[in-house]
């Protein structure tokens, strides 16, 4: 493990799906994953989402078309919310999404989509609930 390339993988998780669920899921790993969860920290966080070729706003986008595209669905709805942090928007997912429905097919997409209202749904309801937004 190469401690720059880790270092630099957990700054970018972070950034991008937030402290809280980083904190979840380190607390979560196990002698059983831990090799695995360096492995993503490393190729996905400090490799491919750290790289400058593109920004968090297109990875964001790519992201989502892939999972729905591939039918991992289940990552789906972390990713919806690391948009409030990337900056992809609402309409830039529903883009993505109609791309995947073209080319991967309409039920993966109709699918993503239905994740995507019930986090967006989730979402709006938390901000709504949190103190700074009653101020």
């Amino acid at each position: 493990m190469t401690d720059s390339r880790y270092d630099q993988g957990m700054t970018v998780r972070r950034s991008v799906l937030g402290d809280a669920h980083v904190d979840r899921a380190e607390a979560a790993k196990t002698d059983m994953d831990v090799a695995f969860q360096t492995l993503i920290t490393e190729g996905a966080w400090g490799t491919v989402w750290a790289s400058d070729g593109i920004g968090q706003r297109e990875r964001s986008m790519l992201t989502l078309a892939l999972l729905a595209a591939m039918g991992n669905f289940e990552e789906i709805p972390m990713h919806i919310r690391a948009t409030a942090r990337t900056g992809a928007s609402r309409t830039d997912v529903i883009e993505a999404f109609q791309h995947v429905a073209i080319y991967a097919g309409v039920p993966r997409a109709n699918h993503a989509l239905k994740l995507a209202k019930q986090t967006y749904a989730e979402m709006d309801a938390e901000a709504a609930a949190s103190p700074a937004s009653k101020t």
